[in-house]
């Protein structure tokens, strides 16, 4: 049974560290553009997806620890999947519009 655990654990871990990296590099991305390129899609501006990325990756790598309710918690679901659909919606269309600077 120990193993299982441990098992769980790691899991938990790599998980977690995953979510974090995948919301940072959402959040990093969002800072490196430029603020004229998101309305120029029909996007939210800059700094509403800067808010949104900051206050979510807060909220789900603080409340998705493992010790404080695992990286399934609702607020570590609902941040990496905000951070998911910037880098899978409006960064490629930043991305397209300022010649993928």
């Amino acid at each position: 049974m120990y193993v299982v655990n441990e098992l769980y654990t790691w899991t938990d871990l790599i998980l977690f560290y995953g979510a974090v990296v995948l919301r940072v590099w959402a959040l990093v991305d969002c800072a490196s553009r430029k603020a004229a390129a998101f309305p120029a899609v029909n996007k939210l501006t800059k700094p509403a997806w800067l808010t949104i990325l900051v206050i979510s990756g807060f909220l789900g790598s603080y409340f998705g620890q493992p010790d404080l309710g695992g990286t399934l918690s609702i607020w570590s679901l609902v941040s990496t999947t905000i951070a998911a659909v910037y880098l899978a919606d409006v960064r490629p269309a930043v991305r397209e519009i300022t010649g993928g600077r």
